[in-house]
């Protein structure tokens, strides 16, 4: 089975193993090309996650930058695009789904683009807004492979 190397500290509690330093992968994630790598952005106010997930798709050859939360994201989006933009729902500022609706309004192209995680699955708040966008819903913890596999899902830019 194809396996790929991580450095799990902060995994624990979230869904992956933590005595683990090998993740097996059930299916096979293909590494990004060096000459066409993929600009991802992540949007979370936990930034212990936002920065595990930024070094695993760096493992996987994808240049991410990251935002703390909506308000600052839409400032980054404003001066350039990405291929993919990966927003958690609750956070502070400037929330995932009033983030999504003002990209709309200024680049409804990049809508296309999300992926939401959340841990908020039970929220009433955002059941509405979540049974009418036609991204990729993931609910927290998320598993890596899983991660990897919805962003190569993406449409191409």
């Amino acid at each position: 089975m194809p396996w790929v190397a991580l450095v799990t500290q902060g995994f624990e509690g979230r869904g992956v193993p933590g005595d683990a330093t090998k993740i097996t992968m059930s299916t096979v994630v293909e590494r990004q090309p060096v000459s066409h790598r993929k600009c991802v952005l992540i949007v979370d106010d936990d930034l212990e996650l936002a920065s595990i997930y930024q070094h695993l798709l760096e493992t996987f050859n994808y240049e991410v930058s990251a935002a703390a939360n909506g308000k600052v994201a839409l400032a980054q989006l404003l001066s350039r695009d990405v291929d993919a933009i990966i927003c958690d729902l609750r956070m502070p500022e400037l929330e995932g789904d009033l983030f999504y609706s003002t990209i709309e309004r200024v680049k409804p192209y990049l809508c296309r683009r999300f992926i939401f995680l959340t841990g908020a699955a039970d929220d009433p708040k955002y059941h509405s807004f979540l049974s009418q966008v036609k991204s990729p819903v993931l609910y927290k913890p998320v598993h890596p492979e899983r991660l990897l596999m919805e962003l190569q899902r993406l449409p191409e830019a």
